[in-house]
Formats: C-alpha cells, sequence, structure tokens
C-alpha cells in the first residue's frame, strides 16, 4: 500500500525530524522519502488531515479482549480494530478469558486469531495454572508459543514461595513476570478507595495499604531473587515512593499507571455509578497527582488503559454487584492530553513500555519500516458513547471533557482511520 501523508508533525526522539513537520511517502511499506514538499505519484493514495501529527506507533501493556470465552464482551477482532482506531499498533492482552491463556495451545490460538491485522496481538500468560495462585503453569512453553509476560490478571500472588520461585525460574529465559500491587488480607471485602467519601457513602474500602504491602513484598523477593519483575497499574502516592527507591537499589522493577488514575479520583463514587467501579479503585487527589508526578520524573515507567470490556449485565446493577472495569482504548489520549504534554504521553506509550516487554521500536526515517500512530492534539469536547468503537460500552470517560483526536494508523502496511 501506498500513500502520501501531508504536512504531519513528527514526533520521534530518536529522529533527525523530530518536532518537525514533513510531507511523508510511505512505499512498499517503508518511508520512502520525507521531505517538506512531495508529489503524490500515480500509484500512491494522498492523506489529509487536519492538523496531523505522527509518532512511532503506541503499545498498550493492559488490554482485554474477553475472547475466547466472553465474546459477548469484546471479541479479538474487533477490539483490534478498535485498538487500531485509536491509535495502536501493538497491545498486550491479559489472560482473563475462559479458559484462561494458561498453556502453549491457548496462546497459540489467540495469536492465529490475530494474523494479517493491523495492531499486533503480545500475550500476557497466566502465571499460575487457571489463574489460582496455586500451581506456577508452564512459563517457558507459553513464552516460546509468543506469550511476552507472566501476570495473574488484576488476582495477587498471595503465596510468597511461589513468586519468588516465579522469579528464580523466569530469569532461565529472560521472562517479565507480573504482580498485581494488592494485599487481599488488608483489601478484605473492600470494592473502593478506603477514604472519606467511601466513608460518607457507607461502601466498603480497600486501603492504599493493600497496594503498598503488596508492592513491599514483592520488591523485598525481587531484591532476593534478581529477575525483572513489572507491577501495573499503581495506584497510590506511596506506591510511587515505594517503586522510586528500589530503582535507585538498581532492581529490575518496572511498574505502569492506568489512565483513570492519572485522571480521576474517588469522587466519582457519589453517583454510584457501576463505570466507576474499577481496580485498584480511584483514590484521592493527592494520589492522582503523585501519579502524574511519577509518570513525569520517569519512576512510572508506562500508560495503560487497563481497557477491560464488561457485558450490560454484569455494569448496570447495583454498585455491589458491578464487575470491576473499564473500557479505554478510544479516549487514552484524548484523555491524557487533559493532564499531561503530548510528548510525555508518547514516550509513557512506545519507546518505554516497549523495551520493558521486549517489543522492537522503528523510527521515523527513510527506508526504515512503518509503524506510526496518527493523532492530533488540537479540538476539544465532551467523550459520548457515540464515540465508544468496543462491543461494551462501560466507559468511566462517558460524558468526560477530552482535548485532541486519535485519527488511526499505518501498522503492517495497513492504513486504519477512525
Amino acid at each position: 500500500m501506498n500513500i502520501l501523508l501531508k504536512s504531519a508533525k513528527i514526533f520521534d526522539k530518536t529522529s533527525k525530524y523530530h518536532k518537525q513537520t514533513k510531507d511523508i511517502l510511505i512505499e512498499n511499506n517503508s518511508f520512502a522519502k520525507i521531505a517538506d514538499s512531495i508529489e503524490c505519484p500515480n500509484d500512491c493514495e494522498e492523506i489529509y488531515l487536519e492538523n496531523l501529527q505522527i509518532s512511532n506507533g503506541w503499545f498498550d501493556s493492559s488490554v482485554s479482549f474477553g475472547e475466547p470465552g466472553y465474546e459477548e464482551r469484546e471479541n479479538i477482532s474487533n477490539g483490534l480494530n478498535t485498538a487500531g482506531k485509536s491509535g495502536f499498533t501493538d497491545v498486550a492482552i491479559n489472560s482473563n478469558t475462559n479458559p484462561f491463556l494458561d498453556t502453549k495451545a491457548s496462546i497459540s490460538f489467540v495469536k492465529n486469531l490475530s494474523i494479517n491485522k493491523a495492531t499486533n496481538l503480545f500475550p500476557i500468560a497466566s502465571l499460575t495454572k487457571n489463574s489460582d495462585g496455586i500451581e506456577m503453569a508452564e512459563l517457558y512453553d507459553m513464552q516460546s508459543a509468543g506469550a511476552i509476560a507472566f501476570g495473574d490478571y488484576n488476582k495477587p500472588i498471595c503465596n510468597d514461595n511461589l513468586m519468588k520461585i516465579a522469579l528464580q525460574y523466569a530469569q532461565n529465559f529472560d521472562g517479565l513476570v507480573l504482580s498485581f500491587p494488592l494485599n487481599k488480607s488488608i483489601g478484605g471485602e473492600g470494592i473502593a478507595h478506603e477514604g472519606v467519601n467511601s466513608t460518607y457513602l457507607g461502601i466498603k474500602g480497600i486501603p492504599s495499604l493493600a497496594e503498598e504491602m503488596q508492592i513491599a513484598r514483592d520488591l523485598f523477593l525481587l531484591e532476593y531473587t534478581g529477575g525483572k519483575l513489572h507491577i501495573p497499574t499503581i495506584s497510590s502516592a506511596k506506591s510511587v515512593d515505594l517503586i522510586k527507591e528500589a530503582k535507585k537499589k538498581n532492581l529490575n522493577v518496572t511498574c505502569s499507571v492506568t489512565t483513570h488514575h492519572l485522571t480521576l479520583t474517588d469522587k466519582e463514587l457519589i453517583k454510584f455509578n457501576g463505570n466507576t467501579k474499577v481496580l485498584p479503585p480511584l483514590r484521592a487527589e493527592e494520589d492522582r497527582l503523585a501519579l502524574i508526578t511519577g509518570v513525569m520524573d520517569g519512576t512510572i515507567d508506562c500508560i495503560t488503559s487497563d481497557h477491560n470490556p464488561i457485558d450490560i449485565e454484569n455494569k448496570k446493577v447495583e454498585f455491589n454487584n458491578a464487575k470491576y472495569g473499564t473500557i479505554g482504548l478510544e479516549n487514552l489520549f484524548t484523555s491524557l492530553q487533559t493532564v499531561l504534554d503530548t510528548e510525555t504521553i508518547i514516550e509513557a506509550l512506545t519507546s518505554k513500555p516497549k523495551a520493558i516487554f521486549g517489543l522492537k521500536q522503528s523510527s521515523i526515517e527513510e527506508g526504515k519500516t512503518v509503524s506510526i500512530s496518527l493523532f492530533t492534539d488540537s479540538n476539544s469536547g465532551v467523550f459520548k458513547e457515540i464515540n465508544i468503537l468496543s462491543t461494551s460500552k462501560n466507559s468511566i470517560f462517558l460524558n468526560k471533557e477530552i482535548k485532541g483526536k486519535t485519527y488511526g494508523i499505518f501498522s503492517n502496511n495497513q492504513l486504519v482511520l477512525n
């Protein structure tokens, strides 16, 4: 496929064209020419998009699609189409399927469903069989089949020795271990952040301590075992401090934060809207500000949508009975634009997370393979249900202010536009 992108501002710190506005000719999946002005050849399509900006393709490190087992929530085909139109050339899918992604065959199954798609799919396999936290799964076999990391989605590994052994064993093949930050004993039956708002509303709370104790345990184990540890979706100010100190000790630890934890707080609970029930729960304003600082100073390595489609039967119910989760691919960029600058967002969606999960990144230079996201940081508005591309509509950002727009991607020699 041959196309000419007109007047595109380039964001790529590895490129000599960084922050320059150029015409970009793409031929045979490569950057054929980058210049101030290019005439469109006869065999290519000219693309002009208002205030077009491009960067290396975005990667979301925590996405759930449902298939296999929960296709009523989302299937892989529509999920990848949604990701592409939302600016993502690469996504890592979680193992919360039915059956879980805990065998070589299950990893191969979901990989095969993504063949010939514009957006690349990378499975995060279950760390334990059936994601039940009891017995470690066959990690090496699953990595051989295409798994890029191992973790039980939204489930903590309560057995300290099991986590220790996992960190030790994964080193044999340079495997990345994920540990969800929640101490279940401390969290108890809580369903929201333990604070003023949960007390006022009579909702059982999950204190920040539940997250911080689990992170402290994992960091002690990592210091003992070595290896690579990724802590997904941290949510508290103290968690940021713990990881910052661990990095000063040169421990190989990384972490992510969700879009909604950077932009929203537990004040959303006042509506008793099931779409605001997420795990970790939305925290207080001081936590949100500390998370933003953590992204800015590099303590937090990547930002994720933590996209988790849930069908209406499990969301439009009493808050106590609603399942955890929100969709977020469609509005990740436009929501982040309200609290972060464009360059910081791109860094947290490209080079840093790709390095953590072992993915290759190209560069916007002539002769290089094309894998780019297309977007603009201009325009503003309100996120409405009509903007949702996912099968499920459980967005925590409905009726929230947004800024900018995602146009789509060019990846795997395919142009996908929103």
